[in-house]
């Protein structure tokens, strides 16, 4: 059995940067109001004309992880592809990465666990690393959620909490005597609870012809997201607890011995209770989502690129990766860096 390493991390956000204060004058709400409930002060929206569609952006996050690790495109056995805004309803984004980043045919294997994607990927590779089946494996995360978003007083709710962009992973065998590795993972999902964050349709249960019908002056809209906040919240806080203990735990560690954790970024009260529940520093717990909102399966690889950049992980840190979202799916992942 082998043991596999994160080599490198790279992330692409698109260059139009949505302030709340522009935001204010799309839909009912305020910068105040807006920060008080999600500690969100921007975030990144494709601009039409930019070229830039979930597959697009997941590729230049991928490169970017490739020239940090000084590998080529042709160097990767496998590509695991997580998002919940695929640019094409099928196929999955993983073979436009492919078509887009190398010449050879290997597999593309897409993910839809959400806000837990990233989570879920990296779980995927390791196995495939372990196992010898490949030796790099190339993990990405991203989302274009403006496409899809209702921008009006109706779904501030939702709206103001969702950016685009993506980031990538590049994962490889580790060598004998690293002391680089990931750890364990352990993943979980409920699904009697997917009511409570969800988008039922365009989909072949609510297809076209349905959504032509509707009158969204007065209908509820099937094609926008739907979150039961306090729900959400509620089940976040106990399931990123719980995951977090059984990572630890796992490995006969504690929470003193966490070097840094990065939690999903769904809001920022989210990881501030995580954060106070385990009596963790400001310096042990990385937060972005001030800058870029909730970018759903590429928010752990955007923040993981960023504390790389500032020095916040050093070789040997044991840094702790968690996630909740829709389904509700649910993980974690123990790594020495």
């Amino acid at each position: 059995m082998y043991a596999s390493k994160i080599v490198s991390v790279g992330y692409y956000v698109p260059e139009n940067v949505v302030t709340n204060k522009d935001l204010e004058k799309l839909m009912d709400t305020s910068d105040a109001w807006i920060i008080e409930r999600t500690g969100i002060q921007e975030r990144r929206h494709i601009k039409p004309g930019d070229g830039n569609t979930t597959s697009v952006m997941g590729v230049k996050a991928a490169k970017n992880a490739l020239e940090k690790a000084g590998m080529d495109a042709d160097e990767i056995d496998l590509i695991v592809f997580a998002t919940l805004s695929p640019t094409l309803y099928f196929p999955g984004g993983g073979v436009e990465v492919q078509e887009m980043l190398t010449k050879r045919t290997i597999p593309a294997l897409d993910i839809r666990n959400q806000c837990s994607g990233f989570v879920y990927g990296l779980s995927v590779a390791d196995q495939f690393i372990k196992t010898g089946m490949y030796k790099n494996v190339l993990v990405i995360g991203s989302e274009n959620h403006s496409g899809g978003l209702d921008m009006t007083t109706r779904g501030r709710g939702v709206s103001v909490i969702f950016g685009d962009g993506a980031g990538a992973i590049v994962m490889s065998r580790a060598e004998e005597g690293d002391s680089s590795s990931i750890l364990s993972t352990h993943l979980h999902s409920e699904g009697k609870h997917k009511k409570e964050l969800m988008l039922e349709g365009p989909s072949t249960q609510v297809w076209v012809p349905e959504l032509m019908q509707i009158n969204p002056e007065t209908e509820y809209l099937p094609y926008h997201p739907h979150m039961n906040g306090q729900y959400v919240f509620k089940h976040a806080v106990t399931r990123f607890s719980e995951v977090i203990n059984e990572g630890l735990e796992a490995n006969g560690l504690s929470v003193s011995d966490i070097d840094l954790l990065i939690p999903h970024q769904a809001n920022l009260r989210i990881s501030q209770f995580i954060q106070k529940r385990f009596s963790l520093s400001e310096n042990q717990v990385f937060n972005n989502i001030q800058k870029y909102g909730n970018t759903t399966a590429a928010s752990i690889p955007i923040a993981l690129a960023e504390a790389v950049e500032e020095d916040k992980l050093q070789r040997g840190d044991l840094l702790v990766l968690a996630a909740f979202g829709s389904g509700f799916t649910w993980g974690s992942a123990i790594i020495r860096w």
